[in-house]
């Protein structure tokens, strides 16, 4: 099937990952990418396959619904993988109304979108929703969230995304609109912007500035190399079941203050720094508003009914992650001080 698939947000984080590999591994699809290129879309994240002639980049924003209409009517969309969203908790503390406007104004004008330009065959069309595990809320010491943990949010941001996700789920039962949704933990990666943990620790220790550990430190996370999770996308929007929900996780649990001592200790190695060098930049700072102490997904329903796992350990991940900041300074240098953001207006302004 000749397939036309919108992915928005392609040029954040997640997404770019996800555009360059179905892209690249379908070449018979049409993908358009679709960025507002807010602080954190960076169209350098995808320099190396601009040029295909299966990629189109799209400047818009998923708040402008008559815009939405034009690129569904002008791409012919079949369907949807939408990825754009505010996704930083101390943002959305900060302004917790820009959260409300791109993570649920925006989710619905393009379920409407869809809605409306679906109209023969719905069987054929498929808009996949990615969200968080952060809906879910905290766990204790034990236990997993699964696809059936009641949603308990506990920051703006994590409101915002249980709120779309419902959304999702409502127009698959109200309209029999063909959704699937899938909620992911903490992703690493390539090409990530430095206002999160990994990044920005990476960033910091190269330069020998401060690591700024929230309360304790004893907060833990799952861990998904980004490189997984698209693979994970990749095998839902072309094998997860219509209605379905499917968490993503990395099986792969670690307290802050232990991730950021690794951290500390393969910088210290590949920078042939003193050992423990980088551990003297540590300092704990007060801790944010409603911080979650744990997250802990199970990604055996993904596993056993899609067979998909992650391909490396969190050790593995996050050694090639390093590597690539540090083969990248360049990138790193552009997104620190804002000029990525001039690359759109040299390579597409006149287009």
């Amino acid at each position: 099937m000749n397939k036309h698939i919108l992915i928005t947000g392609g040029a954040g984080f997640i997404g770019s990952h996800v555009v360059r590999l179905f892209v690249n591994k379908y070449p018979a699809y049409q993908i358009i990418n679709l960025d507002a290129l807010t602080y954190a879309g960076n169209l350098e994240n995808l320099a190396d396959i601009e040029a295909s002639p299966n990629y189109r980049f799209v400047k818009a924003d998923i708040l402008d619904a008559a815009s939405l209409e034009q690129v569904f009517d002008g791409e012919n969309i079949t369907d949807v993988i939408h990825l754009a969203a505010e996704s930083h908790v101390d943002r959305s503390i900060e302004s917790p109304l820009d959260f409300v406007f791109t993570n649920i104004i925006g989710t619905v004008n393009l379920l409407n979108t869809a809605r409306k330009k679906w109209t023969n065959d719905l069987s054929a069309h498929r808009f996949y929703h990615i969200s968080t595990d952060e809906v879910y809320g905290s766990l204790g010491e034990t236990g997993f969230f699964t696809e059936t943990t009641p949603y308990d949010p506990n920051s703006p941001y994590s409101a915002s995304k249980a709120s779309s996700d419902h959304f999702v789920r409502a127009y698959h039962e109200t309209y029999q609109l063909p959704t699937v949704v899938s909620n992911c933990s903490n992703n690493y990666g390539p090409n990530h912007f430095p206002e999160k943990l990994i990044p920005l620790f990476i960033n910091n220790i190269i330069h020998k500035k401060p690591l700024p550990v929230y309360g304790d430190g004893l907060f833990t996370r799952d861990w998904l190399y980004v490189k997984d999770h698209a693979i994970a996308i990749d095998t839902i929007f072309h094998n997860g079941v219509i209605g379905e929900t499917y968490n993503i996780g990395g099986f792969n649990e670690w307290r802050n203050i232990d991730l950021v001592k690794l951290l500390c200790r393969l910088m210290d190695e590949k920078l042939a720094r003193a050992a423990g060098e980088s551990e003297q930049l540590i300092r704990y700072v007060k801790d944010r508003p409603g911080h979650d102490r744990r997250y802990a997904i199970d990604a055996g329903k993904i596993n056993k009914e899609l067979g998909w796992k992650p391909s490396v350990t969190f050790e593995q991940g996050l050694s090639e992650t390093i590597d690539w900041y540090l083969s990248n300074t360049e990138w790193l240098q552009h997104v620190t001080s804002g000029s990525y953001q001039a690359y759109y207006q040299s390579m597409y302004a006149n287009r």
